[in-house]
């Protein structure tokens, strides 16, 4: 009896340990070497109630939570841990890392696990061992609805939407781990009981700012710094990674040096950085982020052709009362030299709604670099008829200007041959004049800015973003979903693919430029302007095809008005075509054929 009494007492000693130094019990049963950050991050999951983890691509968060996971639930027998992601695949890289890393290393670990119970396929993962401790994978969804666990694991937690986490998945964590305690009475029970709190982890790379993903990092933040909350909050970025040899120095340097290379991702997926604007920013992060609502872009002919003109992604014929418009604000010098000049340019869809007015839908963003003016007036020439536009919306100050004598002449395509008629301006006589090409459609408007004409720019912008009358393709991360559901799409090479992207990458790097633009008030005109090193070409030709938009829907609005004006004093109906009889006297029949003329 005194013997079995002295190995409890031991045991309970090394328990207790184990259960305050995580880290030692990672090296000393399942034989692991972990760096220093790991077992800070190891030990503070078991100290916090609320974790919180923004880790850089590659710094192995799936391996710590598969760590943590084993730990806990041996030291703590009965433990029941539900794990959960934005897919289910994902979720069992979990156990995975369990079985095939963890498990090889250490017997004791192959001890503890039930080999019978324990199961991993697409209906059924899960985790046994022998003390009844079980770590089980959940779809998070409503059919996941009556499971119960002590640890709630959410991995890449920003995929898995808000609503489901607060009304299923925190719900599991009504169970408490109830140990037998059979020394202890009842009321000592509940006493340690109440000791252990269930815990929820989250872990994901960062996003954007304006997501319900960020505001927990926030809410968790001033937990921490307050006394008496056990809630922890950290980010890691990829220079740990390299500086740990987890990640390769030099194929980080070869993903920045790709064409394709997004700085806004890198910054979230790699830097652990949350997206968003500057506090004094024009133009909010979240009034503009929160516009990114559709889904596909319409795509020149050369790319929709390769998915077999897919009707999500070619471009549709026009619909009544449909107006387009082409922007584009001009640059010659390749970026490689001057930074900050590049030609941007958008298609916007101007749609009528029910309410009389017009949404602008921006269904197309390109960027070109170092063209000559006869080619850029050549590549505006060309998508003005390929997106069925109305209207041209030209930047004719400086360099512009040459741009639009090109268009003001007939131009020949070197390539197929093609002419292409020429165009005037429909907004400036002088600007006219310089198209010497008799009746040529006026369809240009030749912008020539003046602080005013700025100010208002930047103040209809600002407006049409928060009032949500401007709406702009999804991001890269809601594209990759949506455009695998194209048929033909996966088949295509990396390169065709990023093709693809490219209108949302475009809208990205729209939103980012945005973001970052700088103003001062003076008169009471705004005046926007880049930071050093920073562009504002993607900001001036949206902020012009707006402002255009503006002026086509009142003109459209006025002449809608006026012929509203008089139908609504003289209401004529037409012939009735249904020439239902009508009894007449002497029981003849009368057919209706009158015209009625109310007031």
């Amino acid at each position: 009896m005194n013997r079995y009494r002295k190995i409890m007492n031991g045991a309970a000693i090394w328990g207790s340990y184990y259960r305050h130094n995580p880290d030692k019990f990672a090296k000393d049963y399942l034989h692991l070497d972990l760096r220093i950050f790991q077992k800070i991050l190891l030990v503070m999951m078991f100290w916090s109630t609320i974790f919180v983890l923004i880790a850089c691509r590659g710094l192995g968060k799936t391996y710590l939570s598969a760590v943590y996971c084993v730990i806990r639930c041996i030291l703590y027998p009965g433990t029941k841990i539900c794990i959960a992601s934005g897919t289910r695949g994902q979720a069992i890289n979990v156990l995975e890392k369990i079985i095939l890393e963890l498990k090889p290393k250490s017997p004791e670990l192959r001890a503890e696990i039930n080999e019978k119970e324990s199961k991993i396929n697409g209906t059924n993962a899960q985790i046994v061992f022998n003390n009844t401790s079980v770590i089980k994978v959940v779809t998070a969804s409503d059919s996941s609805r009556g499971n119960r666990c002590n640890v709630l694991l959410l991995d890449e937690y920003r995929l898995i939407s808000k609503d489901t986490i607060d009304t299923v998945l925190r719900k599991f964590l009504t169970l408490r781990r109830m140990p037998t305690y059979s020394l202890l009475s009842d009321k000592e029970r509940k006493r340690e009981y109440a000791k252990e709190k269930n815990l929820t982890l989250y872990l994901t790379s960062a996003f954007f700012k304006d997501h319900w993903s960020y505001m927990k990092c926030v809410d968790t933040y001033n937990a921490m710094i307050r006394d008496g909350k056990k809630q922890f909050v950290c980010g890691f970025p990829y220079q740990l990674s390299i500086e740990e040899g987890l990640l390769d120095p030099e194929a980080v340097a070869d993903e920045m040096a790709e064409s394709d290379f997004s700085e806004i991702k890198w910054s979230m997926e790699m830097d652990a950085m949350w997206y968003g604007s500057e506090d004094d920013a024009f133009f909010d992060f979240t009034s503009v982020s929160k516009n990114r609502r559709i889904k596909y872009p319409m795509l020149p002919d050369n790319l929709s052709n390769k998915v077999g003109n897919a009707k999500n992604v070619k471009i549709q014929p026009k619909q009544n009362g449909e107006v387009r418009i082409l922007s584009a604000d001009i640059a010659l010098m390749s970026s490689r030299k001057h930074n900050n000049d590049a030609t941007a340019l958008f298609v916007n869809q101007l749609m009528p709604t029910k309410a009389g007015r017009y949404s602008n839908n921006i269904v197309y963003a390109d960027s070109c670099e170092g063209l000559r003016t006869d080619d850029q007036a050549l590549l505006i020439r060309k998508m003005y008829d390929e997106y069925q536009c109305d209207y041209i919306v030209l930047d004719c100050a400086g360099v512009g200007l040459g741009v639009y004598d090109c268009l003001a002449r007939e131009i020949i395509d070197p390539e197929s041959g093609e002419i292409y008629p020429a165009l005037s301006c429909c907004n400036n006589s002088e600007m006219a004049l310089r198209c010497t090409v008799a009746g040529a459609d006026k369809v240009i408007w030749a912008i020539k800015a003046t602080a005013q004409f700025n100010s208002d720019c930047a103040v209809l912008l600002r407006e049409a973003f928060k009032s949500g009358r401007i709406r702009l393709l999804a991001t890269e991360y809601d594209a990759e979903t949506a455009l695998k559901e194209i048929r033909g799409y996966s088949s295509l090479s990396l390169a065709e693919q990023s093709q693809f992207m490219s209108p949302y990458a475009n809208t990205t790097l729209l939103i980012d430029e945005l973001t970052k633009l700088q103003h001062e008030e003076s008169s009471g005109k705004i005046k926007i302007f880049e930071k050093s090193g920073m562009r504002k070409d993607r900001y001036s030709s949206l902020s012009y095809n707006y402002y255009v938009a503006t002026q086509i829907e009142n003109k459209l609005q006025r002449r809608n008005n006026l012929n509203g004006g008089s139908s609504d004093l003289f209401i004529i109906k037409p012939p009735s075509t249904n020439r239902k009889a009508v009894s007449g006297l002497g029981g003849k029949t009368k057919h209706s054929s009158w015209r009625s003329i109310s007031l």
